[in-house]
């Protein structure tokens, strides 16, 4: 009993939906659960078991016994505690299930209690050029716009554009390049004045040339897969998941996107000939796949974007895909993007964080 009294929170049925438990993890601000028949212990269901799952084209009302795994190993009652700490590391599990011969669930250890103080990073980084696209107006934060530049409207006590960088920092990315325009020595010096130095350099977009239009002007400057960010948004993703994807998939592209709910608060009708009711749909809730504004381009895109023209992100991806090209879509979390294009949101994260 002390042990589901543990993972009450975290626990649900095999009948659960794929997005149901999506929606879980939201709330529970974890990235596993525990899937049980009943009361009879199946198996854990990881973020990285969803995610895979969409991408794979698995429908979001599909109840989650058919994405789990059954044969995950686990820890056994016979391994020590220093046996299953070094699995946990391994695995970078956030909880171990400790499993016995019969399938009985008889502990649980959580990241929490095994790891009181920081451990070591024992994941591989890459060190990949960053392209932040930091040119905009932020017409729509005004009027803190008109005296700050977008990229510098505060986020806890750092800049959005800090906290963006120190993401990529933190999985082995130090180059950045940074497409800017308005209040640009604004930007420049502000991070000049920083105790931690940034790797910058910046380009200048002289006129408005779209979301990914001023890329062109790194041409023979990027020679491997880059990262491109815009600066409104922040996503708790560890973006080496979406580079192991994007390798895996011989991807041209690959957009990071987010698993959004949109809920319609009224009973929704459908007609048909003369005007005659044919269905009626309580509260529908309909689920879409949105562009978070993060991508991995490979260098040979660069070529592909026109000089010194307007030229949307958009635009790029309609052309690969016109010549066969591959643009993959990564889904994250709807909890895990936090956006600040407009006033109402940017309440919100600076609430959330």
């Amino acid at each position: 009993m002390a042990v589901l009294e543990k993972i009450q929170e975290r626990s649900i049925q095999c009948s659960m939906t794929v997005l149901q438990s999506l929606k879980k993890m939201d709330e529970t601000k974890v990235k596993m659960l525990f899937v049980f028949d009943e009361d009879r212990f199946l198996s854990i269901l990881t973020i990285g078991d969803i995610q895979r799952a969409i991408i794979k084209q698995t429908a979001l009302n599909d109840s989650v016994f058919t994405i789990i795994d059954i044969n995950k190993k686990f820890a056994s009652p016979t391994e020590t505690r220093a046996q299953i700490r070094e699995k946990m590391l391994s695995l970078r599990a956030e909880c171990m299930p400790v499993v016995d011969e019969n399938g009985n669930l008889v502990d649980v250890y959580l990241w929490s209690e095994m790891f009181k103080h920081s451990e070591p990073e024992h994941r591989e980084k890459i060190d990949l050029p960053v392209v932040i696209m930091a040119g905009g107006k932020g017409t729509r934060l005004k009027p803190i716009t008109n005296v700050i530049p977008k990229p510098l409207v505060p986020v806890g006590d750092k800049t959005i554009l800090e906290v963006i960088m120190d993401q990529f920092e933190n999985i082995g990315c130090h180059k950045f390049y940074m497409s800017v325009n308005y209040k640009a020595d604004m930007m420049e010096f502000y991070l000049s004045q920083l105790e931690h130095k940034y790797d910058v350099e910046f380009f200048m977009e002289n006129k408005p040339l779209g979301t990914i239009g001023s890329v062109s002007l790194l041409k023979g400057k990027i020679t491997t897969p880059f990262f491109v960010s815009n600066c409104d948004s922040i996503n708790e993703q560890d973006y080496r998941d979406v580079y192991d994807y994007h390798v895996s998939n011989k991807n041209d592209m690959t957009i990071v996107t987010l698993v959004k709910s949109f809920k319609i608060p009224y009973g929704v009708i459908k007609t048909g000939e003369d005007g005659l009711m044919q269905s009626l749909q309580e509260k529908p809730e309909h689920t879409y796949m949105v562009n978070s504004g993060v991508y991995i381009l490979s260098p040979e895109l660069i070529d592909e974007i026109p000089e010194d023209e307007f030229f949307h992100i958009t635009h790029l991806m309609e052309k690969i895909m016109a010549r066969g090209g591959r643009v993959g879509c990564f889904p994250v979390s709807e909890n895990s993007w936090h956006d600040m294009g407009e006033w109402s949101e940017y309440l919100k994260m600076i609430n959330v964080r």
